[in-house]
């Protein structure tokens, strides 16, 4: 039995000329129909989860840690500015930033909460990309240009209920004679409100001028960096340029990449988006275990045209192929239905999940209202809150994940057409037509 008349009869399976009712041939649909269903929310969850580790990992990097980051034991203004001007002419670097960090309290009228208080140059919020590409100006401007001019996050800002061009008081700690530890009081006028998008970041940042951070730190609680920026925090030269800053810094300063000083968060990303797509995978391959039940019932259904096949010269390996090739064209055709339509939910989860959201607190106040008569006392739901997640998911097409998921999922319904496609060899026409 040739290839050719193979595909055929696996193309008669399929698409039978006939208007005859077929049970198993309904049942090849619907599995056809479930492989495509349980891609959509498998390419979901990976498109997803891409652009959300995408997106934290490019603000974690660039807003909080740099790509580099060289931490001096103890420094002045002076010296870190120095620095930052060599690392600036070394091979690979784009750009080298001086800060200061420390903690303090901000307080307000309405109250105050911790917060970290970063010194940075006045024109960071311009001359940096990161800063300049990551950072929304929710209010005001981001100009740093007063000594006593800050600005804030938003959620710090919503916290202390305070805006731009009120005054925000910063309480630090400074050394006082006789190594007494006495707190500072340190007013600063709002500028700016920005945000990353991105809460659990840059909840409690307040950022100040350089040289105005050194006067109401402590140095002995302080953190001194000069943050590096190279082209590709990703690529293949990023070792290299580690490499020739390690060797542009004297030897008491310690150079520590991204990846050091995130690692447990990155860890956790990667564990996490591992167990979602194995759970998404069991769910797939549940599906595809119809194909191999719709195609038990099909060998059962054309037991006549295998017997007459036989008769005619039909091998069981050409017959075998026949099923293969049918479980594997509806495994191909769930993958054709069931990978676009996840890409254009992927594409739409933000309108997708806000409309989802906007639902459950309806169906949640309405349930309220039965309940309690009132639906004033619950507070809406948030199935993403902002405080862990990104407010705006980015878009991140894993294509080469796509393609392994296309290609397993066609591996699936072929291993789960094996046996069916044995059983359809294995039929004897003489028993078959004897009851014909």
């Amino acid at each position: 039995m040739r290839v050719s008349s193979s595909l055929l009869f696996a193309s008669r399976l399929l698409f039978p000329r006939t208007g005859k009712k077929s049970n198993a041939r309904r049942s090849l649909v619907g599995a056809t129909f479930c492989i495509g269903i349980s891609l959509v929310p498998l390419v979901m969850v990976l498109t997803v989860s891409n652009g959300m580790i995408e997106g934290i990992t490019e603000r974690i990097i660039g807003l909080s840690s740099s790509h580099l980051s060289c931490v001096f034991k103890s420094a002045d203004a002076q010296t870190l500015r120095e620095m930052a001007e060599k690392l600036r002419g070394v091979e690979g670097v784009v750009g080298a930033q001086p800060e200061v960090q420390g903690t303090g309290l901000a307080a307000s009228r309405m109250g105050r909460t911790g917060a970290t208080i970063r010194g940075v140059e006045r024109d960071i919020f311009t001359s940096n990309r990161s800063f300049s590409s990551l950072f929304k100006v929710v209010a005001g401007e981001t100009s740093l240009s007063d000594d006593k001019s800050a600005v804030v996050g938003a959620n710090l800002a919503e916290k202390l209920g305070v805006g731009v061009g009120d005054q925000l008081r910063l309480i630090t700690v400074r050394s006082g004679a006789g190594g007494k530890i006495l707190p500072k009081v340190t007013s600063f006028v709002i500028s700016g409100i920005v945000s990353s998008g991105y809460q659990e970041l840059d909840a409690l940042w307040v950022f100040v001028p350089f040289e105005s951070a050194f006067g109401i730190l402590s140095p002995r609680s302080s953190r001194f960096s000069v943050g590096v920026e190279t082209e590709d925090a990703f690529g293949i030269a990023f070792e290299r340029i580690a490499s020739r800053v390690e060797g542009a810094v004297p030897q008491s300063v310690m150079v520590y990449r991204w990846s050091e000083l995130h690692s447990a968060e990155f860890e956790n990303f990667s564990s996490t988006r591992i167990m979602l797509l194995f759970i998404m995978m069991l769910i797939v391959l549940v599906a595809s275990v119809n194909i191999s039940s719709a195609l038990v019932m099909l060998v059962m259904e054309r037991r006549k045209e295998i017997a007459i096949l036989k008769s005619l010269g039909g091998s069981s390996s050409g017959i075998a192929l026949s099923f293969l090739v049918t479980g594997m064209m509806s495994g191909l055709l769930g993958v054709l239905f069931g990978i676009p339509v996840g890409l254009l939910c992927a594409v739409n989860f933000n309108p997708i999940m806000g409309a989802t959201e906007h639902l459950v607190n309806i169906l949640a106040h309405f349930a309220s209202a039965l309940v309690h008569g009132s639906a004033g006392g619950i507070s809406d739901i948030r199935l993403l809150d902002p405080a862990y997640y990104l407010q705006d998911i980015p878009l991140s097409v894993p294509l080469a994940q796509l393609v392994v998921i296309g290609s397993g999922t066609l591996v699936l319904s072929l291993l789960m057409s094996a046996w069916p496609a044995l059983k359809a060899g294995s039929e004897k026409p003489i028993e078959t037509l004897r009851k014909i």
